[in-house]
């Protein structure tokens, strides 16, 4: 019995023990035994249902450890500028309940946001600027 990928229209093969690599931002997990269906030309896959279980977990598994990151480098950051999450919250344009949110990681603080502090991280004297905007 063979299948066709519903990607690319290719034959897929089934496989009962592959081994594949989850990347999210940088880090990486190796999930062995994987079973299923996997495209012979575009990578595609259609797992079994416990591997798609066990390939989801990693990936999950990645997304925490990112957010775990991002939500100290926050915290990180608004202590080294002297911030109040109140000041804080008022320099990036959120209240304090939605930047709290973000240092403890309830919340996923938005790129833009992420990036301004990183930004006034490394250029401190921008703060001023930045308030005034």
């Amino acid at each position: 019995m063979s299948r066709i990928c519903p990607q690319c229209a290719a034959e897929m093969k089934q496989e009962e023990a592959r081994t594949e690599v989850v990347n999210y931002e940088g880090d990486s997990l190796i999930v062995s035994g994987l079973s299923g269906w996997f495209c012979t030309a575009c990578d595609e896959a259609l797992f079994d249902d416990e591997s798609a279980l066990r390939y989801g977990a990693a990936g999950d598994t990645l997304i925490a450890k990112s957010h775990a990151r991002q939500q100290a480098e926050i915290r990180r950051i608004r202590k080294k500028l002297g911030l109040t999450q109140v000041e804080a919250g008022q320099l990036v344009g959120v209240g304090k309940i939605a930047f709290s949110r973000y240092e403890r990681g309830e919340s996923q603080a938005p790129g833009p946001l992420v990036k301004l502090l990183r930004l006034v991280d490394r250029h401190p004297e921008l703060v001023a600027e930045v308030r005034a905007a």
